[in-house]
């Protein structure tokens, strides 16, 4: 029986050996396309972006920060400038081991112990390669410690920086408010592209509310640095040219505070706790604000320690809190002049009428006695006569006739329990009670009952009702500017 050999084809073997290598050659030729375009597109397209990175090894950008503005007084005496400062500052990303070098400076005394933890989240909450500041006014003691030891640091470096400074101290702070240290919080509100290089920002008064106008807009200049990051100067042809942009400083305030004035008014109360705010009544221009105790602000400016802030927030003084912009107090015998006025606009009493005062008033009915400050009474008055001697009496039987809408109503034309809208910030805005108030602020039936003796009481500025130092000079501002005549500015009103 014959059998088949099988014969092998070259010829098919070839074919197939010619299409491995025709698709080979293709597959070849494609991933040199695109390894020609990519290098096309890194070497033309993107010329520019890594020549800058590149230069990046060796030149680095550092922002130049704008000198912040100068504050004046009305009279151009200077209330805040700048003064050169030097403060220590740390780059992350050139620094070999963050925890070691913080460990470093509080061990020779750069950063206080307390303050390690604080510094650690201001780090992180920057950008790796932005320039930290982590102590603000080194003194002359402490430059020269770091620079026994500055070989140590690596990514570290003292810089001659603008530092705020407040010539007068505490005089006016709770008008000008003070800069700090920019904190986590700032860091996540503000453009840090515009705050680059920049280590203290506007943190109460006219220092915050100007924030834009007094900040400036950075430069910035090109440096050569080391391996280490730190400045280098380069000589002969092969230093490349280095640009430069200016800075532009921030706007100049002029402000309404008379600095004599103010001078004088903190003097009369300055070991007391109390507030004065005085105003002009033919402009609106607040020419004082006082409140005492007060805080030197270039503690701020320069850094305070924990135990430094934690003393001044823990006084019992309560030095940083703004009494004449955030203390609710009953306005008292302020108000009676307005209650007065309230009584001529509604026609409800004749200035010229005298009353007899015999020391105390009693509802209708009632045998509760409110009585007056001098016990023995005031004897028969009129209404100018009462409001010269300040009688309760008086006041007690006309917001009794009044009633407590209408007072509200009236009171609330002088901006009683409402914000003056003054430029410095955080304002409070006080409370002007009436019935309709009292039933919506108490849950309780029982409370929301508005009594005819909370009526008589307000005559007097007590109860319920209550104002900042502010918005009773505002209050008395309006009088003064409307006239001398109570009868001429009741008239006025109707």
């Amino acid at each position: 029986m014959a059998t088949r050999a099988t014969i092998k084809d070259h010829w098919g073997e070839q074919r197939m050996f010619e299409q491995r290598v025709i698709a080979a050659g293709v597959l070849i030729m494609l991933l040199l396309c695109a390894l020609i375009g990519r290098l096309f597109w890194l070497q033309v397209m993107r010329h520019d972006y890594f020549t800058e990175l590149s230069q990046g090894n060796r030149v680095r950008i550092e922002p130049i920060p704008a000198p912040r503005g100068t504050i004046y007084d009305r009279n151009g005496t200077i209330m805040a400038e700048n003064r050169p400062a030097y403060q220590l500052e740390l780059v992350r990303e050139e620094v070999p081991d963050l925890e070691a070098t913080l460990q470093r400076l509080v061990e020779i005394g750069l950063i206080a112990k307390d303050d390690l933890d604080d510094t650690k989240r201001l780090i992180g909450s920057r950008r790796g390669f932005e320039s930290v500041p982590i102590r603000l006014r080194l003194t002359e003691d402490e430059i020269a410690t770091f620079a026994v030891h500055r070989f140590e640091f690596q990514g570290v470096d003292i810089a001659t920086r603008l530092a705020r400074y407040y010539p007068e101290g505490e005089i006016g702070v709770h008008a000008l408010g003070h800069v700090g240290a920019i904190s986590e919080a700032d860091v996540q509100r503000i453009d840090r592209a515009a705050y680059a290089g920049t280590s203290t920002i506007g943190k109460l008064g006219i220092e915050s509310a100007y924030e834009d106008q007094l900040h400036g807009r950075n430069g910035s200049r090109q440096i050569i640095v080391n391996a280490r990051g730190r400045s280098v100067q380069a000589l002969g042809p092969l230093g490349p040219k280095l640009t430069s942009v200016a800075p532009v400083a921030g706007k100049e305030l002029i402000l309404s505070i008379d600095l004599p004035v103010q001078r004088v008014a903190e003097q009369a109360v300055w070991d007391q706790r109390a507030a004065i705010v005085a105003i002009d009544p033919t402009s609106g221009d607040v020419i004082a604000l006082v409140s005492r105790p007060g805080f030197d602000p270039n503690g701020f400016a320069r850094g305070l320690s924990r135990s430094e802030f934690a003393a001044l927030n823990t006084s019992i003084d309560r030095p940083l809190f703004n009494r004449a912009l955030r203390g609710a107090y009953p306005p008292g015998s302020t108000i009676k002049p307005l209650v007065a006025l309230a009584g001529l606009t509604y026609g409800v009493i004749d200035p010229k009428v005298s009353r007899y005062c015999r020391g105390f008033f009693t509802l209708p009915g009632s045998s509760h006695r409110f009585r007056d400050w001098k016990p023995n009474g005031h004897g028969t008055l009129n209404m100018v006569q009462a409001i010269a001697q300040s009688c309760d009496v008086y006041f007690y039987g006309l917001a009794e006739v009044l009633g407590p809408t209408r007072l509200a109503e009236f009171l609330a034309n002088f901006g009683l329990g409402a914000a003056t809208g003054i430029d410095v910030g955080g304002e409070k805005t006080g409370l002007l009670p009436s019935p309709e108030w009292k039933r919506k602020a108490f849950a309780r039936k029982q409370d929301q009952v508005w009594f005819p003796g909370e009526t008589v009481i307000f005559g007097i500025g007590q109860g319920f009702m209550l104002a900042t130092p502010l918005q009773l000079a505002h209050m008395t501002a309006i009088i003064g500017a409307r006239g001398k005549n109570f009868e001429q500015i009741g008239r006025a009103h109707v």
